[in-house]
């Protein structure tokens, strides 16, 4: 018996063993040759999954699926204690795209409008982003979401010439977010400013 999860034309089928594993690639290899299809050669592979009771050592231990990649990665339990685990995040590639679509939005650079005005326009999609890979090791967005606050900075540095200084647009900032906590909806996660 086996369990598997399909969207689309991806399916990942999770075995007990490696024999079992190869068992089954070939049954649905098998199954597709009756239908005229073919498993894809590249992306067709039987992943180890590796975490602190599977040591073992094998060519994949990680495979990504619907923009997570599963992997292992530290993980508490709930009495604080640090162990390894299995465990999906989200993928370089996806973490690249949505990076790119930040750029995008130039925030910076859109001094006209109120902060209000940037909210409204990028809460939907950062709500979004933050519901769907943040599901998963949420940590794994912080970068972005402290990017996306970088990027905000730089607004308040452009957009008030007496606050081009750090330390008063680090003021400002603490001011903002002391007074709406919630105007931007990753400030539940990451309400600062990283500071170099």
């Amino acid at each position: 018996m086996f369990t598997f999860e399909r969207y689309a034309d991806d399916a990942v089928v999770h075995c007990k063993s490696e024999r079992q594993a190869r068992h089954v690639r070939q049954a649905i290899a098998d199954r597709m040759a009756e239908v005229g299809l073919r498993l894809h050669p590249d992306k067709t592979k039987i992943v180890y999954c590796k975490d602190g009771n599977r040591r073992g050592s094998y060519e994949h231990t990680a495979f990504t699926f619907l923009g997570f990649t599963f992997r292992q990665r530290r993980a508490r339990n709930r009495h604080g204690k640090s162990f390894s685990n299995f465990l999906p995040a989200i993928s370089k590639d996806a973490l690249n795209k949505i990076s790119a679509a930040v750029r995008s939005w130039r925030l910076h650079l859109r001094t006209g409008h109120t902060f209000k005005d940037l909210a409204r326009r990028i809460n939907p999609i950062v709500a979004g982003w933050m519901q769907y890979y943040g599901a998963f090791y949420r940590s794994a967005l912080s970068p972005l979401l402290q990017r996306i606050n970088a990027y905000l900075m730089r607004w308040i540095r452009k957009k008030y010439k007496r606050l081009r200084g750090k330390k008063k647009a680090r003021e400002c900032w603490q001011g903002i977010t002391g007074r709406y906590p919630l105007m931007f909806a990753h400030w539940k996660w990451v309400p600062s400013v990283q500071w170099s």
